[in-house]
C-alpha cells in the first residue's frame, strides 16, 4: 500500500472506523473468484480474541449462520464463500467492534503471543502437585484434586481459557468481595463502614475477634462478610435477596454461567458452629443494624458462599471489576466505579486469609481465593482471570493458583509497582510491537519471512507501509520470494500494490530471489506482474521476459 493510499485512508476515518472498512477486510481476505470464505473471517477475528460466542457479534454471527442455512438447501450456492454484498451486510451491525479488533486496537493488541505465554504458565503450574482439597466440607473434600483451569477476559471481551474452565465449583469466600461491591453500589461507603473495618485483621479468617472499635476488621473475613450480608438489601425478605444478589451476579458475567449448589449450603449450615458463635459474639458488641434477625442474617450468608460459577463467567467478573464495574461482554454498567475501587483496595490487602501481606508483596494485585480452590485476579484496566485448582495451601488458597500469580507478575509487568523507574524491564502485552518504524519493518519482514499471512493482513489494515525495507533494502516481498511463500507474494502484489520493481542494495529484485533459490512458481508470478505493469522500463520487463522463457 503506497504513502499517498495510508494518507487518503486515514483521513477518512470515522469516529469509530474506517468508512470503507468493509471493503478493505474483503478485498484482503477475498480469493480470486472475489469471494470470501467466512470460516478464514471467524479465524482471523478469533486470533484477536473474540469468541463466535461473543454477545457484542451475535448479528454478525446469526446472518453468517442464516446464510450456511441457505447454501445448504440450494444445491447451486458454494458453501462456506460470500461475496463482497452478503459480507457488507452480514458484519455491517457490528463493524466497530470488528474494526477496533482487525485494527489492533484492544488492550492486548498482541493476543496469540500473550496467550502462548499465559499457556506456558499454565503447563507449569500443572505439575505441581502440593496442598490437598478441603475436607471440613464433605462436598469439597470429594471433589476431583486433578481440576486445573485458567481463563482470562480483558475489558475489552478478548477471551482465552484452558483445562478444566467448565466446571462448576462454589464461590465460597470470593463472594465477600462481591457482595461488598453490591453493598457500596447501593449504600455509601460511610453507612457501611460504621459496621465493618477496613484494616487487616492479621488472623485467622474465622478468628472470634474485633478491632478497636468493636467491629469486624474487614469484610474479606468471615465476621465481616456476614456483617456485610446483613446489610445487603436488609429492607427485603430473605428469598427476594437472594434473587437479587444472583441477578446481579449475572449481571456481573454478561449473562453467563452463575448457579447454586444445595447439597454444599446444606453442609456449610451443618458445619457452621464457628460462624453461629462469630454472629452471636458480634450481636453481643452490637455490630449488626438494628432489627437484624441473626438466624436470617447466618442462612442468606451460607447460601451466599454456596453460589457456584465456572473460570469463564468468573474471569468477566474479574474483567468487569478491572473495567470499573462495565461487564466488558455487554457495556453494561452494573457497579459504580467507587464501589469497584475500595473493593479492589481490600482485596489487594486482604483478599488472601493470612497470606495477603506475603501475596500483595511478591504478586501486587489485589485478588481473593475461597476454599474450593478459585482464585479471582484483577488486573486494573487490563484483564480479570479465573483459576481453578481444588487442592489448598496451609493458609486456604488454591496452590496452583498462587503459583500462577506468581508467575504472571514474572513474566508481564503487572505488579502494580512495576512502573516505577529503574524497575526490572519485563514484557508489557499492553503496548503494540510494531511502536517505531524500525520495528515495523522487523515484525514485516518477520511475518513475510515466515509465511504468516494473517499478520500480514492485520498490519496492512493497521495502515502500515508494506513496501518497508531494513538497511539492505529488502522488503517483505523479498523475503517471501525467497522463501517461496507464493501466498504472501500474491498478498502483497494483489491486495496491497506493493511494487515487484523494488531492488535491494544488491540491485536485486523479489523476482530474482525467487529465481536464485529455485522457487519456480514464485518467480513466474512475480514475473508476469512486472511484465504486465506498463509503466515501468521496457528494457528491465524484456530481461525477465527472456529469463522466464529461458528454462
Amino acid at each position: 500500500m503506497s504513502t499517498t493510499k495510508v494518507l487518503q485512508l486515514r483521513s477518512d476515518l470515522l469516529p469509530f472506523g474506517m468508512e470503507d472498512f468493509e471493503d478493505k477486510v474483503f478485498d484482503y481476505l477475498c480469493d480470486s473468484r472475489d469471494l470470501l470464505s467466512v470460516d478464514k473471517f471467524k479465524k482471523i477475528l478469533s486470533e484477536t480474541g473474540l469468541r463466535n460466542s461473543d454477545p457484542r457479534l451475535k448479528e454478525t454471527m446469526d446472518n453468517f449462520h442464516d446464510i450456511e442455512m441457505k447454501q445448504l438447501h440450494d444445491e447451486h450456492e458454494l458453501r462456506g464463500y460470500i461475496t463482497r454484498d452478503t459480507f457488507k451486510e452480514c458484519v455491517t451491525d457490528n463493524i466497530t467492534l470488528i474494526s477496533k479488533a482487525l485494527k489492533n486496537q484492544f488492550i492486548i493488541p498482541e493476543w496469540t503471543p500473550f496467550c502462548e505465554n499465559i499457556r506456558e504458565m499454565f503447563t507449569d503450574c500443572k505439575t505441581n502437585n502440593a496442598g490437598k482439597p478441603a475436607t471440613y466440607i464433605p462436598q469439597l473434600a470429594r471433589v476431583n484434586p486433578a481440576y486445573w483451569g485458567c481463563s482470562v477476559c480483558t475489558i475489552d471481551g478478548q477471551r482465552f481459557s484452558l483445562g478444566d474452565t467448565q466446571v462448576p465449583f462454589s464461590l465460597q469466600s470470593i463472594v465477600k468481595p462481591l457482595s461488598y461491591a453490591l453493598v457500596l453500589n447501593d449504600l455509601t461507603p460511610e453507612v457501611v463502614h460504621k459496621y465493618v473495618g477496613q484494616e487487616p485483621s492479621g488472623k485467622s479468617f474465622n478468628e472470634l475477634t474485633l478491632d478497636y472499635q468493636n467491629k469486624p476488621h474487614n469484610p474479606m473475613i468471615n465476621s465481616g462478610a456476614i456483617v456485610v450480608s446483613s446489610l445487603l438489601k436488609k429492607e427485603l425478605n430473605i428469598a427476594d435477596r437472594f434473587d437479587y444478589t444472583m441477578e446481579q451476579l449475572k449481571r456481573l458475567t454478561g449473562g453467563e454461567h452463575v448457579s447454586f449448589n444445595n447439597s454444599v449450603y446444606l453442609s456449610e449450615r451443618a458445619t457452621a458452629d464457628r460462624n453461629f458463635a462469630l454472629g452471636y459474639y458480634m450481636r453481643e458488641n452490637k455490630c449488626f443494624p438494628d432489627d437484624v434477625d441473626l438466624h436470617e442474617v447466618l442462612e442468606f450468608y451460607f447460601q451466599l458462599c454456596s453460589i457456584e460459577t465456572t473460570c469463564e463467567s468468573g474471569a468477566v467478573i474479574a474483567a468487569t471489576l478491572a473495567n470499573g464495574g462495565i461487564c466488558p461482554m455487554t457495556g453494561e454498567k452494573v457497579l459504580c466505579a467507587e464501589a469497584v475501587r475500595n473493593t479492589l483496595s481490600l482485596m489487594h490487602s486482604c483478599g488472601m486469609y493470612d497470606y495477603s501481606g506475603q501475596f500483595a508483596f511478591t504478586v501486587g494485585l489485589p485478588a481473593k481465593s475461597g476454599v474450593a480452590g478459585g482464585v479471582m485476579l484483577v488486573v486494573p484496566n487490563v484483564m480479570g482471570i479465573f483459576l481453578y485448582a481444588p487442592p489448598l495451601d496451609k493458609w486456604g488458597n488454591s496452590c496452583k493458583g498462587v503459583q500462577f500469580c506468581k508467575n504472571l507478575v514474572s513474566k508481564f509487568n503487572f505488579h502494580n509497582y512495576d512502573n516505577l523507574k529503574f524497575t526490572q524491564r519485563k514484557i508489557d502485552p499492553r503496548g503494540r510491537a510494531t511502536e517505531s518504524k524500525a520495528q515495523d519493518v522487523v515484525n514485516l519482514l518477520f511475518s513475510a519471512y515466515n509465511g504468516d499471512v494473517t499478520a500480514m493482513r492485520r498490519y496492512s489494515l493497521l495502515g502500515m507501509d508494506m513496501s518497508l525495507a531494513d538497511y539492505d533494502g529488502r522488503t517483505a516481498l523479498h523475503l517471501a520470494a525467497a522463501e517461496g511463500h507464493l501466498t504472501i507474494v500474491k498478498f502483497l502484489l494483489e491486495k496491497c500494490d506493493v511494487s515487484p520493481f523494488l531492488e535491494d542494495r544488491w540491485k536485486c529484485t523479489p523476482f530474482d530471489d525467487a529465481k536464485k533459490f529455485g522457487h519456480t512458481e514464485t518467480a513466474e508470478i512475480l514475473g508476469k506482474a512486472m511484465t504486465s505493469d506498463p509503466d515501468k522500463d521496457t528494457s528491465k520487463m524484456t530481461s525477465v521476459f527472456r529469463s522466464l522463457h529461458s528454462d
